[in-house]
């Protein structure tokens, strides 16, 4: 039966966060996978999202492209889910999500093409330095049990994939306060869901290469 969430990703990409998000939503949504040189590049694909990448969602004839975005955006369009604190309580929440997108994502990828900053030009970076960037983060969850203290949000589903990945590729620092909070963000079903999902994708991808 046709859904009104229609799902476009590959399981060895970003798209894992916004498939943990639709997890954490629990609506139902019909999923398209699409490989990197062929159908990610096709013209009813790029119709979508004309940068050719995954993930992104169409919901109800709206498109959202970007990780972050689509966590939002899934907050906001089911809020029985619970998953974005009330408009006059957002300020960690917007403040980390976009953090996260924006510094976080900038830093770590720099760092793991092996580009750094010229000493003195920090200010010409969003980031400043990696070094800065990560104690930053540190400081995002280090506050309380999630972003938003008590109350498990979007924000943690995208902060903590930063950080999850991180953790797990050696991309962001060990340190206690993100491994302290990555072992909370995996004793989530969704999260389980997510990984058992595209886990068992790439396995099949990988055996019929």
């Amino acid at each position: 039966m046709p859904t009104d969430i229609a799902f476009y990703t590959n399981p060895m990409s970003r798209g894992q966060i916004a498939r943990w998000m639709l997890e954490e939503v629990g609506q139902p949504y019909d999923m398209t996978i699409l490989d990197y040189d062929g159908t990610m590049k096709a013209a009813d694909y790029l119709a979508i999202n004309p940068m050719g990448k995954v993930p992104a969602i169409v919901h109800k004839g709206k498109v959202v492209t970007e990780a972050a975005a689509i966590c939002a955006y899934l907050a906001d369009a089911f809020p029985d889910a619970g998953l974005a604190p009330p408009v006059d309580q957002r300020a960690d929440y917007y403040r980390w999500l976009f953090f996260a997108a924006g510094p976080v994502e900038a830093a770590v990828s720099n760092k793991s093409l092996g580009l750094t900053v010229p000493e003195g030009r920090e200010r010409s970076m969003g980031y400043g330095s990696y070094d800065q960037t990560v104690t930053t983060l540190e400081k995002a969850v280090s506050g309380g049990q999630w972003i938003c203290g008590d109350q498990f949000t979007a924000a943690d589903v995208y902060v903590g994939s930063q950080v999850d990945w991180g953790l797990t590729f050696g991309t962001i620092d060990s340190r206690p306060a993100f491994e302290a909070y990555a072992a909370r963000l995996r004793e989530r079903p969704a999260y389980k869901r997510q990984k058992e999902l595209d886990g068992a994708l790439i396995a099949q991808m990988q055996k019929s290469s």
